[in-house]
């Protein structure tokens, strides 16, 4: 099965990706982590105002496999999150890049985006292709 990496996101090794646009971050998993976590049931996400650390965890994504922690890919302010994706987590599997997206945040440095992965190191990673 080939899975779908757009090419304006990067990618981090625990398999979130971000899209920065300026100094705001879109974060949310990848579709390989959607493929190996199966049905998605709930999502834990910190609030707006809240502030996460690159590399730290900011919440807990659940399927019927397994529980897993989701992990900053770039440090800043949460703006604004996805309730549509907590209320309704089934999104995130369906659609992870467009209505399953998971966080915005405001960076505060944006060149920590420079030590994620592009879409084509990411699909070698993940497909080994």
């Amino acid at each position: 099965m080939s899975l779908e990496y757009p090419d304006n996101l990067r990618y981090t090794d625990s398999h979130e990706y971000v899209e920065l646009t300026a100094t705001v971050a879109k974060v949310g998993v990848s579709a390989f982590a959607v493929d190996q976590l199966g049905d998605i049931v709930f999502v834990d996400l910190p609030e707006v105002g809240d502030e996460i650390v690159k590399g730290s965890a900011f919440g807990t994504i659940e399927s019927v496999k397994a529980v897993e922690d989701l992990k900053a890919p770039i440090s800043g302010k949460v703006i604004k999150r996805n309730d549509a994706a907590i209320d309704t987590p089934e999104i995130i599997s369906t659609d992870p890049y467009t209505t399953g997206w998971l966080l915005e945040i405001q960076a505060t440095d944006p060149s920590e985006i420079d030590a994620t992965l592009s879409a084509t190191d990411y699909r070698v990673k993940v497909e080994g292709a």
